[in-house]
């Protein structure tokens, strides 16, 4: 488990986050350029009193700087405004445009040293197939939208194949009351003494699935940590399996999805 940072903004919001998530026991904080709180998380990290070692550190490359050249000095960018010597693992965090030259760029700074493990992002089984037999290495990981109602059946088997693991973003479906509130859920926090967002929790990490659940409030940093002092049955993690509508809020595979993500971020507007 580890502790997103999307849409926290750099006012000292992401700080504060990161370091109560650090103080209550998480150690991956997964961040990303285009995230703009790179620094934040660095901070955080940095005051937190907790050696650099026993921290997972993940963050993005952004589409703007595919491209070899480009990537390559994204990466140091990065490790500059996290004030750390190395990442625990970089991500291609859109898959279009020039991306083996930003996977080659990546898997150089994997060899210097500069980052530990180099993984993909939003990758569909098309796009994984269109562009990972050009890669020289498998990504470690692909980051991808993930909940209950949307459970990735076919990328999963595809990623099975290499070993690859599957992070979620948007673990508790980003605010879907739906299914915060479907009675399969309801019932089994009410078994257990949980909150919804606990039993999914607690369902994603049986499945093996890595989950970032993101807040700013102190209260719910530290419930989206208290997941492991129960486990569900296989019956009742059959049940949550049969919740899968297969269909998330995000399409990678859409048309014009590359121009509407370059016009939605700008990494560079402060340069």
């Amino acid at each position: 488990m580890g502790f997103g940072t999307y849409q926290i903004p750099s006012d000292g919001s992401t700080y504060r986050a990161v370091l109560e998530a650090l103080q209550v026991g998480y150690r991956h904080i997964d961040t990303a350029v285009a995230y703009f709180n790179e620094a934040e998380v660095g901070r955080a990290i940095a005051d937190s009193g907790i050696p650099r070692d026993q921290i997972w550190v993940t963050s993005k490359l952004w589409l703007q700087d595919f491209g070899y050249e480009a990537a390559k000095k994204a990466i140091d960018v990065s490790l500059k405004k996290l004030g750390l010597a190395y990442m625990d693992l970089y991500l291609i965090h859109q898959p279009y445009g020039d991306v083996p030259g930003a996977w080659r760029a990546m898997a150089e700074a994997q060899q210097a040293g500069k980052i530990r493990s180099i993984g993909a992002s939003n990758m569909t089984p098309k796009i994984w197939q269109k562009f990972v037999p050009q890669f020289e290495t498998v990504p470690a990981v692909n980051q991808v939208e993930f909940n209950p109602y949307f459970q990735q059946q076919p990328l999963r088997q595809l990623l099975a194949e290499n070993d690859v693991k599957l992070e979620a973003w948007a673990p508790l479906g980003q605010g879907n009351q739906s299914l915060i509130n479907d009675p399969a859920i309801v019932a089994l926090a009410k078994k257990y003494g949980k909150d919804a967002g606990q039993i999914i929790l607690r369902f994603e990490n049986q499945l093996g699935v890595i989950v970032f659940p993101k807040s700013v409030h102190a209260a719910r940093i530290k419930s989206n940590l208290a997941i492991f002092d129960f486990e569900l049955t296989p019956a009742e993690m059959t049940t949550l399996i049969g919740l899968d509508k297969g269909k998330g809020m995000h399409d990678p595979d859409a048309d014009g999805v590359q121009g509407m993500l370059l016009a939605a971020f700008d990494v560079h507007a402060d340069d």
